[in-house]
């Protein structure tokens, strides 16, 4: 991402993946280091693993948690993993996050494979056997999904343990979806917590289930594949009166509006058009009665930008128009701004080698797609500045079963004929990494 290479090469993403998806059958098996032998017994243990990963998924399912408070689905990944011999475990980091360090039978690499644990404030409003039994929680955006899939892989890496060349770190994060007490993310919570204190991996990869690709196919963006994200509050402060008499004091209502209105040309007369942004404002906060002019007006809002300079860019133009325009009021202003997560970007040679795992895993390159880049954002691109790394989305819709209800809503759930498919790719992109020379 730092490079002009990888830049140029997200900026020409659509015909680099469209070149990339049009390649031969027979030259993707060439470009596959990981050997045919391992790649069967990857496939045939996420076949067998079906019935227990369903059986974790819902277990997870029913009994979701909130970020920084996910202590039994910790504990339930912990005593997985301590079963399976694996060569340290440490739990606790970055507040409930589990580190696990399964050492191969040959030197080689190390990787880091990645599953987010935290579920949302919402409440289920779905009829199925593994509804969630806490009030008001749910897993709507499929992160048991996730850590089912993970702790599988992790099966499936101790049984072929002697054959690994290298060393793979399983990463069970919290609060993807952020604080829910508004502190800072899981991601960058384990970083500061000394994550990669033991080894450091040389690649990170991961996935997330997405209901708007059909079961049986994968996503993979070569380049941007999420946007940054920001949050941002302002502050407007002016002078309280009576509101019969406005002219002795500074309203900041009105300059709160001019400010909305103001930063709205940002995205639709400040940016490159083929540059997608977005600024959005999603709470105004200020006064204590119909008839006093409020003292100040708190706005709280978002930025998603797709190019590495967007967020500071942004905000420098955010805090000029803010200043300027409540001084020319009598007002002052204050812009708080937050650390956030940069781009999610899949290091463009990282991802096309990646590509042949993944389409032998969904039967072949026509089912891998190259969705446009999302707009939401991942905490996993914070890891992604340390090393250069893979996230692919994982279809789990499908229109046949009525299962299209989106993530972060009521009504989300998925597939879970998925769950296989996501162990086969996501330990099939590890291993090949690591039989690359």
């Amino acid at each position: 991402m730092k490079s002009a290479v990888a830049w140029c090469a997200m900026r020409l993403l659509p015909l680099a993946v469209t070149l990339v998806l049009t390649a031969s059958s027979a030259a993707a098996a060439q470009d596959i280091s990981l050997p045919a032998a391992l790649r069967q017994k990857i496939a045939a243990q996420a076949a067998s693993l079906a019935p227990k990963l369903v059986e974790t998924r819902r277990d997870i399912h029913r009994h979701p948690e909130l970020g920084f408070r996910e202590t039994r689905t910790a504990k339930l990944v912990v005593e997985r993993l301590r079963r399976l011999g694996f060569d340290e475990i440490r739990e606790g980091v970055g507040g409930t996050g589990v580190v696990a360090i399964l050492k191969g039978g040959k030197p080689g690499k190390v990787v880091a494979v990645r599953a987010d644990m935290d579920a949302l404030p919402i409440p289920e409003l779905i009829d199925v056997p593994y509804k969630s039994t806490v009030p008001n929680v749910k897993h709507a955006c499929g992160h048991d999904g996730h850590v089912s899939i993970a702790l599988a892989v992790a099966e499936v890496f101790s049984t072929l343990r002697a054959e690994i060349p290298g060393t793979v770190l399983f990463l069970f994060q919290p609060a993807e979806e952020g604080d829910p007490d508004g502190g800072k993310t899981g991601a960058l919570r384990m970083l500061e917590d000394g994550l990669f204190a033991g080894p450091v991996p040389e690649a990170i990869f991961g996935l997330h289930v997405m209901p708007t690709l059909q079961v049986g196919t994968i996503g993979l963006n070569v380049g941007a594949a999420m946007a940054s994200s920001n949050r941002f509050s302002a502050t407007i402060t002016g002078r309280k009166t009576h509101a019969a008499y406005p002219h002795t004091g500074i309203d900041p209502v009105p300059i709160a509006a001019q400010i909305i209105s103001a930063w709205q040309t940002i995205p639709s007369r400040m940016n490159n058009a083929a540059e997608p942004m977005v600024l959005s404002v999603g709470t105004i906060e200020g006064g204590n009665r119909s008839n006093i002019i409020a003292d100040s007006v708190t706005m709280t809002g978002t930025v998603r930008t797709l190019t590495k300079d967007g967020p500071e860019r942004v905000r420098g133009q955010m805090s000029r128009m803010l200043t300027a325009i409540s001084e020319a009021s009598g007002a002052t202003a204050t812009l708080d701004w937050p650390l956030g997560n940069p781009v999610t970007f899949n290091e463009p040679a990282l991802a096309t080698a990646s590509l042949p795992v993944l389409a032998e895993a969904v039967g072949g390159r026509a089912n891998v797609l190259a969705p446009p880049p999302q707009m939401g954002a991942e905490d996993f691109a914070l890891y992604q500045q340390k090393m250069p790394g893979v996230f692919f989305f994982l279809g789990v819709g499908n229109t046949e079963k009525k299962i299209t209800a989106m993530i972060h809503t009521e009504y989300f759930d998925m597939d879970e004929d998925a769950l296989p498919i996501g162990v086969r790719a996501l330990a099939g992109i590890a291993l090949d990494y690591m039989f690359r020379k």
